[in-house]
């Protein structure tokens, strides 16, 4: 069983792609695959590239293309919560689209007629998760994550989605690969590592602090990777 790891931008797979063997390399649709091995687990590691779109396309290809069976997601977020620090490490509980928007026709925020505000992950993948951090003596925190095309650095924008849809976190990729994977029924896993406070600092904290917390994530995936079945 072929197992994607997916992050969004080189830095979430670098550490990644450093601690694997036997890697391949494939070129395919403007974008690179990597055909690795991790004690002896067959892997396909990619990054999508910033944003829904992107990550939509790759996710996609992951399952369809190189026939991956689960999907793991690791990368870096902003934090709404308050209670959420740099490097805290967070899996989402369920996920949502805070810039979608077609209230003008009587319906929530993040909903589309045949679609629904959240998509949730597999519960087994979660349990993995958090025996790993149990066995680590990692504290893995659980909570809504909040997907948009926009890299949020406002108080004023950050409280909304906060009050709107009860997120503890915000990042530009989650929702859309937890889309694909909820359509085509393949069991999916989102972590995030906080690397800013989603403020007015949020530029400044995610420039120091993304390969930081995009190793935390990574090393905690690999974890994962190895005790699926």
């Amino acid at each position: 069983m072929k197992i994607a790891i997916l992050g969004a931008m080189p830095e979430e797979i670098e550490p990644l792609l450093e601690r694997v063997e036997d890697i391949v390399r494939i070129d395919y649709a403007n974008n690179t695959y990597y055909k690795a091995k991790y004690k002896g687990k067959e892997i396909v590691i990619a990054y999508s590239k910033i944003g829904c779109a992107f990550s939509t396309l790759t996710a996609t290809l992951l399952i369809e293309k190189f026939g991956c069976k689960k999907l793991l997601f690791s990368g870096v977020a902003g934090a709404i919560n308050n209670d959420l620090k740099i490097g805290d490490l967070i899996f989402a509980t369920k996920l949502c689209k805070h810039d979608l928007d077609i209230t003008a026709f009587g319906h929530p925020h993040g909903f589309v007629p045949e679609g629904k505000v959240f998509i949730y992950p597999d519960d087994e993948l979660v349990d993995i998760a958090k025996e790993v951090a149990n066995s680590k003596g990692i504290e893995l925190k659980g909570g809504i994550i909040a997907t948009g095309d926009q890299f949020i650095h406002d108080n004023s924008k950050k409280e909304w989605i906060r009050e709107t849809f009860g997120a503890d976190a915000i990042e530009m990729e989650g929702y859309s690969v937890a889309l694909v994977c909820d359509a085509l029924d393949v069991p999916f896993f989102i972590l995030r590592a906080i690397s800013d406070s989603a403020n007015s600092e949020a530029s400044f904290d995610f420039d120091e602090f993304l390969e930081k917390s995009a190793k935390i994530s990574a090393d905690f995936i690999l974890d994962m990777v190895e005790k699926i079945n």
